[in-house]
């Protein structure tokens, strides 16, 4: 018995023998003319996630004593064992996780045990698509010439703000910076995480780009991106004067973003929080990095509607539908400023 008294991922050497195996043959990549496993077309992150959603699973058998350790691979997913993973999934996560965690829990067992007939997982899955109550994102979109202004609002008062110490000071200007550039480069987290002075944050004369390889965006195609020129003094100021205090002695981090508490690199969670915890203080509204592309989306929309696809351009979207079905909301936001502004014309009772 495997005595766990909190949920969370199990750990991958501790998976059954043959669910292990099973995923190893499915990770193994391609070569030449011979064709890889079922996950080798896969990106790694989507592989980390598909593995730590099936250890979810895994945990919650161990913790009730329902773990076999020398069960055939994917022999575990048997409808009790999802119904009982499901009522403890619901109990202290958002109907959208616990969709998502049997929706990957399908997908994992098919990677693994293709020979197992699991479509009747689907029918969970409808059930659980019809109950969810994503939280709206409506509320709060924010335009980018606002994101802009926060941003340039927070370094100002980074340099002008005595009453601070250096170091916080070097971090409200960072925090700015943040907000400012990916604003107006709304690149997806994981490479705005990872900008890296020199290699994908670099100047090109006067001005600095963000050059990110094939291998490194979703999309599987370069994305180089000039920052703004107005932009170019607050970058150069960061740079040479509050990055290198928050570096102190490592000075061989590479890293755009550097940490408050120890000067490493800022990880992606770290950035994650950061950005909407600062866009929140700053604005009154949480606004996430994902939601920095919405933003994006919309404001090209509004303010570019004669050219129909730059939104897609502007997110490196190679199907515009996709932009206008997940990001886009112009015809919404439009929508409702026209209302305010006739109900200000004609004093429209609220």
């Amino acid at each position: 018995m495997i005595e766990i008294t909190t949920p969370h991922s199990l750990r991958f050497e501790r998976w059954p023998a043959l669910d292990r195996a099973a995923w190893e043959r499915a990770c193994v990549p391609g070569q030449r003319l011979r064709r890889g496993g079922l996950a080798s077309h896969l990106k790694p992150v989507t592989r980390k996630d598909l593995a730590q959603r099936y250890g979810y699973f895994l945990d919650f058998l161990a913790r009730n004593n329902r773990l076999d350790p020398h069960a055939m691979a994917g022999a575990h997913v048997i409808a009790a064992n999802v119904d009982g993973f499901v009522a403890e999934l619901t109990a202290r996560v958002s109907s959208v996780t616990v969709y998502g965690s049997v929706y990957k829990l399908r997908r994992m067992t098919q990677l693994i045990a293709p020979e197992n007939d699991v479509s009747w997982l689907r029918e969970t899955e409808n059930d659980l698509a019809f109950l969810m109550k994503p939280r709206s994102k409506y509320d709060r979109l924010i335009l980018a010439e606002v994101l802009v202004e926060a941003g340039l609002t927070l370094m100002t008062e980074a340099d002008t703000a005595t009453h601070l110490t250096p170091i916080r000071r070097a971090a409200h200007y960072r925090n700015g910076l943040m907000i400012a550039l990916l604003a107006c480069c709304p690149i997806r987290l994981k490479n705005f995480a990872a900008l890296s002075v020199g290699r994908s944050f670099v100047q090109v004369e006067n001005a600095w780009w963000i050059v990110l390889s094939a291998a490194e965006t979703k999309e599987g195609r370069p994305d180089e991106r000039r920052v703004p020129d107005f932009l170019t003094p607050y970058v150069q100021r960061y740079l040479s004067h509050y990055r290198p205090v928050l570096e102190r002695s490592n000075t061989a981090a590479k890293a755009l973003w550097l940490s408050f508490n120890d000067g490493r690199p800022m990880s992606y969670v770290g950035v994650e929080g950061l950005v909407t915890k600062t866009t929140g203080s700053t604005l009154g509204i949480r606004v996430s990095p994902h939601l920095f592309r919405m933003s994006a989306a919309t404001t090209a929309a509004i303010h570019a509607g004669a050219m129909p696809h730059l939104a897609s351009a502007v997110l490196d979207h190679r199907d515009a539908a996709t932009t206008q079905k997940h990001y886009n909301r112009a015809s919404t936001f439009s929508a409702g400023r026209a209302y305010l502004a006739i109900a200000a014309l004609y004093k429209i009772p609220e």
